[in-house]
């Protein structure tokens, strides 16, 4: 393999020893994506394994913050999916913009940036430079299903 076909985002994921799944469908009345101008939008993924399980529980009561992290990363991956299935080609991610990152936490949680450090690690090992974003990591008292986390994003694209 030659050095550009090994410095593409799904060259990146094989690295990391991770495939790409299919991209969760919608759990209600919303879409996935939505593509305005340049600027993808993506709906929040949860930490759903490619099976369909879903990691629930409160993060510093049931799930620890390591757990946690690993859901965010599973979440990242989720909506990688998303991006492939939007555009088609991951090669069209020309910047990671922004991330909202929503943990369900105990009322005394304070670790919201270490968990979701989990995507945002995750985008950055993929994208590159690219990858890196703002960000917003926040605690919720409750999220849909008691799942973990939940991360949305928005992407900026190249034709």
């Amino acid at each position: 393999m030659d050095r550009a076909a090994a410095d593409t985002p799904y060259a990146r994921l094989a690295a990391l020893g991770l495939a790409l799944p299919k991209a969760p469908p919608p759990i209600a009345n919303f879409v996935t994506h939505v593509r305005e101008g340049d600027l993808l939008f993506l709906s929040g993924q949860g930490p759903r394994e490619a099976d369909g399980h879903l990691h629930a529980g409160k993060v510093g009561a049931d799930v620890s913050v390591e757990e946690a992290y690993a859901h965010a990363r599973l979440a990242g991956l989720n909506l990688i999916a998303v991006m492939h299935a939007a555009l088609g080609d991951l090669g069209r991610v020309r910047r990671v913009v922004k991330l909202l990152g929503m943990v369900n936490g105990t009322p005394d949680f304070a670790d919201h940036p270490q968990v979701i450090n989990g995507c945002s690690d995750l985008f950055v090992a993929v994208f590159g430079e690219a990858g890196r974003h703002a960000r917003s990591a926040v605690g919720f008292g409750s999220l849909p299903g008691n799942i973990t986390v939940e991360i949305e994003a928005i992407v900026a694209v190249r034709d």
